[in-house]
């Protein structure tokens, strides 16, 4: 089983496009945080380890920096009491403003509406990998957590210098230090009045319990919730400034076609600013509609080379697997005792394929970038999991020093993942510079389809050979391209070997929300399915029977009973379950499923997710991202699907491309298992994990078929 320890988590290996090549070819000290915010008391941490692994094994540190150099300030309380909390995490809808806002107020001991957090400002905030991963709670929550007990821990000890008295019997609460025995109580901001304070975090600070929780582990309304629901709150697209304008650029008639030319007179005529540089030509003009005729206007002629299509997808992956080891540092191979020789033995063999196609991320907000230079410098506006990733990518295109690079991100819609790249950036970034004033690019939903990475697609193969008592001997799980993480089974098998594939993939393909879980989850899941009914074994008893860890056994147990597991089913009507673990979360999904042969109709009737995360920070938060997990699980489970041909994407709009809508939404039944004696950890990846295969093994209880393929029913059962 993987390791389910609350240390460093790996980097995986379908991060693809986190190690890509630079979009376009151009043939082109932190501040004083005292003279920056005023007097107060500044929190701040010298770079180490601990500091610095806020992420992945992958973290690097910033070019040219040792350690330990550079002091990171994370807090300010101010005079006026308020705490301003820096954070290189961003909010793309998954409310972590509140949770880390929860966090600082629980050890700081301030009502949540005293803390400002400022977010992926790369000039103001403290470096970070990135929001993804299911990190930012596992992390940044628990990191908050310490240096607001730090400001916490010196703030009660300036109260017991003030009154000469000894600090135990002093008590912090709502912004003030109080001294019981004697009655008495002073504010944060008259302790703060006049000076200038340091307080360095270290790991002896203690934390509060989460038995102990009074604002963490509640569901207060959500920070700012009031701006997103009124439309006062301005997203990366909504962004302007003085003097803007908007741009476009010119875009391949398939992937990797080469610019033989390009002739730009006609565009120039128009008068826009037409820039032509390397691989890139993009225009920039006073509107939107401006731009648009602009790079209509422009003739270029290109070179493309045949490419596979989504008809010969999985063969194709298998046949071009790359030989070698993963270069990206993860584990690509597991072997454990002897597989061969435990299914020679076996009472029953099984050995299925199951295929899991590209899919899109299609958030709600596609990308946007306002950039603007002044003088060697440039700050952009845009809508990034990763400003400082970012950040790195613009000074790498410009070939300018990072620290002339700002990226700001406003909240942005959604990213699933998608996010992680600054192709945009460079973009408004590039036409800023040649037009010399502020440029804002957009992309449109059809770009969006297009020039985004996809999920990977993947083909996987597994055998298994089964006792007839039920015990699961020996485990052979191959996984062609789609990527390693929960590649691992969690079911304790003897004998097992598990390879990941790397291969050569004809789309571009990186972060989805979960990664290549949902991938390894749904085919381990599925054939769990297929040996329980080959050794005739009720499902949820075949996979309690080879499942010895407690908390995926919990939520297991916990799931079965919300949904009434052994109840009797009508004609048409089949249930199914899927689960596992991932980033830290155990997750079990039974699905209820109604099939109608004749008209080939599959409607998901009900859906019942058990999760376990540790201590919950927020209830409601949580519940919410499983809930939102499931229904954009369904589109991947059901229905979505990328079809290209030729090295063009076949239906790259919305009235193409189906995604799940809101008559496609089951009942949704959430159980959550809160582990106060357990480290928190995030939700927003694991919950997706046991939906598609909880629904594929429904149907096949409902109608007798079996399908091993995502989508499962892209064109109804029949045409299955």
């Amino acid at each position: 089983m993987s390791d389910k320890g609350f240390g460093q988590l790996p980097w995986e290996p379908e991060r693809y496009e986190l190690t890509a090549g630079a979009p376009y070819r151009f043939d082109l000290d932190r501040r004083e945080f005292f003279k920056f915010l005023g007097a107060g008391l500044l929190v701040v941490s010298v770079l180490k380890p601990a500091v610095v692994a806020q992420e992945s094994g992958g973290a690097r540190r910033r070019q040219g920096e040792s350690l330990p150099k550079e002091i990171d300030a994370w807090l300010h309380i101010g005079e006026d009491g308020k705490a301003t909390v820096y954070t290189g995490k961003v909010e793309m809808g998954q409310n972590i403003r509140t949770s880390l806002s929860q966090a600082v107020a629980e050890e700081l001991c301030v009502p949540i509406d005293k803390i400002e957090m400022v977010m992926g400002d790369t000039q103001l905030t403290p470096f970070d990998m990135g929001t993804f991963g299911s990190r930012t709670t596992p992390t940044m929550n628990l990191q908050l957590r310490k240096v607001a007990a730090a400001a916490r821990e010196m703030l009660v000890g300036l109260a017991a210098a003030q009154w000469q008295t000894d600090r135990e019997h002093l008590v912090a609460a709502e912004g003030k230090v109080s001294d019981p025995q004697k009655n008495r109580s002073v504010d944060y901001s008259a302790l703060m009045k006049g000076k200038q304070l340091t307080q360095t975090v270290t790991s002896e600070t203690p934390l509060i319990p989460a038995t102990n929780w009074k604002v963490a582990g509640r569901s207060p309304l959500k920070v700012d919730g009031r701006d997103f629901v009124t439309g006062r709150h301005r997203y990366p697209s909504d962004q302007k400034i003085p003097e803007m304008l908007h741009g476009k650029v010119l875009r391949p008639p398939s992937f990797g076609a080469t610019l033989l030319s390009a002739d730009t007179q006609k565009a120039e005529q128009i008068g826009a600013t037409v820039v032509h540089d390397g691989n890139f030509v993009g225009v920039a003009a006073a509107s939107s509609e401006a731009a648009g005729a602009a790079l209509a206007a422009i003739h270029a002629e290109w070179k493309s080379e045949p490419q596979p299509s989504s008809k010969e997808l999985f063969d194709y992956l298998r046949k071009n697997a790359v030989e070698g080891k993963d270069p990206t540092g993860d584990g690509d191979r597991y072997d454990v005792g002897s597989v061969d020789q435990a299914l020679s033995s076996a009472d029953h063999r099984l050995q299925q394929t199951y295929t899991v196609s590209y899919i899109a991320h299609t958030p709600l907000e596609p990308r946007a970038a306002l950039a603007k230079w002044e003088g060697d410098s440039v700050t952009v506006w845009t809508g990034t999991q990763r400003p400082f990733g970012v950040r790195g990518q613009l000074a790498e295109a410009f070939r300018i020093p990072e620290d002339h690079v700002r990226v700001l991100m406003p909240d942005t819609g959604s990213g699933y993942g998608g996010k992680h790249t600054g192709e945009t950036a460079i973009e408004a970034a590039r036409l800023a510079r040649a037009a010399k004033r502020p440029v804002k690019v957009t992309w449109t939903r059809e770009e969006e389809f297009t020039w985004a990475y996809f999920r990977p697609a993947g083909v996987i193969d597994v055998t298994s050979g089964v006792r007839n008592d039920g015990t699961i001997t020996a485990w052979e799980f191959h996984n062609y391209n789609s990527g390693s993480a929960g590649i691992r089974t969690y079911y304790e098998i003897p004998n097992q070997k598990i390879i990941f594939h790397e291969t050569n993939s004809p789309l571009r393909q990186g972060s989805y929300r979960a990664l290549a879980a949902t991938a390894n989850h749904f085919a381990r899941e599925s054939h769990m399915d297929e040996a329980a009914h080959a050794v005739k074994m009720d499902p949820l008893e075949f996979r309690l029977k080879n499942l010895k860890d407690e908390r995926l056994r919990a939520v297991f147990e916990a799931a079965a009973k919300q949904f009434g597991w052994g109840k009797s089913k009508t004609a048409g009507q089949g249930f199914g379950m899927g689960g596992g673990y991932e980033k830290l979360g155990n997750i079990a999904t039974f699905a209820e499923v109604n099939v109608d042969r004749k008209s080939g109709d599959v409607k998901i009737v009900r859906v019942v997710s058990a999760f376990e995360c540790g201590a919950i920070v927020n209830p409601d938060n949580l519940r919410n991202q499983i809930e939102g997990s499931n229904v954009q699980g369904l589109g991947g489970a059901l229905f979505e699907a990328i079809e290209f041909e030729n090295g063009k994407i076949l239906n790259g709009r919305m009235s193409e491309y189906r995604v799940p809508r809101f008559s496609d939404v089951p009942v949704l039944e959430t159980v959550l298992l809160d582990r106060k004696d357990l480290p928190s950890a995030g939700a927003g990846e694991c919950p997706m994990i046991g939906l598609a295969p909880a629904i594929a093994n429904a149907i096949f209880d409902a109608a007798g078929v079996r399908l091993r393929s995502l989508p499962l029913v892209p064109n109804g059962l029949k045409a299955s």
